[in-house]
């Protein structure tokens, strides 16, 4: 930054903190944070929908021949632009955004600001199967990062903006901003207090009023309730959330299961061939399954099922109805293959919308079965398929609560909370039981890097264990005498315990004081024993960039030591004491619950 502007800067800063309180001043940040969000949004939106337009007249001329090609070159365009400009791995963006919560300290690069509003569109626009909501949480999400740092806010003011960031990007795309804010709670594990409640709120506020600044009133779902809910339609809710959770563990499974398959193409020019010609194939023969899929949405809400599958080779045979049921019933299925080939492809994306899709999907195929079975049965299909988007977003982001207001913000009232509650209810509950983490959360909670509700395990997770590695201890080897580890280590430490290391300082053991005490004063043994004698395993070890801070203090726990040793890359790097982990942990909590 040039001198006149730091110059600039400081005086701002300077007037800022003799005229404006903190809290006023992060309510100020969370409405630019949401206009700055919401303005990303729109940005993709646009971009994306440009991109669509131009090759929306070659796929209808081309009878869809084009979808063999076109997933192969927005891949290609992205891999080129990550490869020669980005230069940094592509990462899952919600996920990338957890991570730097918990372990980076609310810091995201600036590179992250404008490389989804490029990437995203480029895969979407050319036919990826993915949504947009997930890059335009990143990018909202790098800003509110960014502006935070330049204005030399704190973490945790900083981490706030973060949520607040997604929420007015949220907000904007769906012009939904209760269900904005009960995202950034559910998914970024926020405190909903008054504290974080009412920054939250104005970036929501922020977020949809952008959105209408620029697009007017158009909603991405031209949707009116019509069709109430009825007692007797109770048990088709339950089925239909006993169906979602299902779809939801076959939609998760399903992510992990494609990404092994491509992880032994070591090159990314094979995985993007690979994956680009598998989306093409399926674009062909499901052509719904092309971009993000609100108009596949809109038409079967509006009831229009053969505009909603659109052009496949089965168009002789859509006359019947269950030919259509298991067309769409295939596009519940192969949605989620899409999507993951896409990503897996090296392609740049959301998993929210694809939800939204594949959900709306399996709610219209329940509703057709029902009505046509022959039982003399009859449910409103375009409720159903409101509803089954509910039950997939709360059994694959296991976000009940977003999931419900979403649905109910969308209809434009709450005809339909009591279904919304029972379908989202029991698709969450019975995926929960069988899968722990959704799919942002699964690897980072493996690795001990997610937050929580849980205050305690969230406190653990912020922690670094550089913070409370101590290496002033006094390093003696298997050879050395009792007389030399005397007078070189044990006369010059304040500690009692010293770690034994060989050549190449990988640790072959310990010594205590406790250990030598008896022999210390035996001038006899001085030069005739040596370490190795008096040397034992430690209890326990500890990894560096293995253990979690929850396993470093587990292993505390189990093993009743006080010092514990660090290894890292197989060598010897210091000690953990129990006393420093406390207080480190203490500081840490109280500076968290401020």
């Amino acid at each position: 930054m040039p001198t006149q502007q730091k110059t600039i800067l400081t005086k701002l800063l300077k007037w800022r903190y003799k005229h404006i309180s903190d809290k006023n001043f992060t309510h100020i940040l969370s409405v630019l944070v949401g206009l700055l969000a919401g303005l990303a949004s729109v940005t993709l939106k646009n971009f994306t929908y440009f991109i669509e337009s131009l090759l929306e007249t070659g796929i209808t001329i081309s009878s869809n021949q084009l979808y063999f090609i076109l997933p192969i070159i927005g891949l290609t365009l992205v891999y080129l632009y990550v490869k020669y400009v980005y230069k940094e791995k592509v990462e899952h963006a919600v996920s990338s955004i957890l991570f730097a919560l918990s372990k980076k300290k609310s810091i995201i690069t600036l590179k992250k600001i404008y490389t989804p509003l490029i990437i995203a569109p480029l895969t979407v626009g050319f036919g990826g199967s993915v949504g947009l909501l997930g890059p335009a949480v990143a990018s909202g999400a790098a800003i509110s990062s960014n502006l935070g740092r330049l204005l030399h806010v704190n973490t945790k003011t900083r981490s706030l903006l973060i949520a607040c960031a997604s929420a007015g990007a949220i907000a904007s795309i769906f012009q939904s901003p209760i269900a904005a804010i009960i995202f950034a709670v559910e998914v970024f594990s926020l405190d909903f207090t008054m504290l974080s409640m009412l920054p939250l709120l104005l970036a929501s506020i922020s977020g949809v009023l952008t959105s209408y600044f620029f697009l007017g009133n158009e909603s991405l779902f031209n949707f009116s309730l019509t069709d109430n809910f009825e007692i007797k339609d109770t048990i088709f809710y339950v089925i239909l959330g006993v169906g979602t959770a299902f779809a939801s563990i076959y939609f998760t499974k399903m992510y992990f299961h494609i990404f092994r398959l491509f992880k032994p193409l070591k090159s990314p020019k094979y995985k993007l061939l690979v994956g680009g010609i598998a989306i093409g194939i399926m674009l062909y023969f499901i052509p719904p399954l092309y971009g993000e899929g609100f108009g596949f949405i809109n038409n079967l809400l509006d009831g229009e099922h053969l505009k909603a599958i659109g052009k496949t080779p089965f168009d002789a045979y859509n006359h019947n109805i269950w030919i259509v049921i298991t067309l769409l019933f295939g596009l519940t299925i192969f949605k989620a293959v899409a999507m993951t080939t896409t990503f897996a492809a090296g392609g740049s994306g959301g998993i929210f919308i694809p939800t939204m899709v594949m959900g709306s999907a399996l709610g219209n195929v329940v509703a057709k079965v029902i009505n046509n079975i022959g039982l003399g049965l009859s449910v409103s299909e375009s409720n159903f398929t409101l509803i089954g988007m509910a039950g997939l977003i709360a059994g694959v982001l296991h976000a009940p609560l977003t999931a419900i207001f979403l649905i109910a913000e969308i209809t434009g009232g709450y005809e339909l909370f009591v279904p919304l509650m029972i379908t989202a209810s029991i698709s969450y509950l019975i995926t929960k039981n069988a899968i722990d983490h959704s799919i942002y959360t699964r690897e980072l909670a493996a690795k001990g890097n997610l937050l929580t509700h849980n205050k305690d395990q969230t406190v653990l997770t912020l922690m670094e264990l550089d913070e409370v590695i101590e290496d002033n201890f006094k390093v003696v080897h298997p050879e050395m005498t009792l007389g030399d580890m005397l007078h070189k280590s044990v006369a010059k430490s304040t500690r009692n315990i010293f770690p034994v290391l060989d050549d190449k300082e990988a640790m072959v053991g310990i010594v205590l004081l406790d250990d030598i005490r008896e022999f210390m004063f035996d001038r006899s043994m001085y030069k005739t024993t040596k370490v190795e004698t008096f040397m034992h395993r430690a209890p326990e070890y500890i990894f560096y960039g293995e253990d979690s801070m929850q396993k470093v203090m587990q292993k505390f726990q189990d093993s009743g030591a006080w010092n514990l040793p660090v290894i890292k890359d197989g060598k010897y790097k210091g000690f953990v004491s129990k006393s420093k982990l406390l207080t480190a942990y203490r500081r840490k909590l109280i500076h968290f619950t401020k």
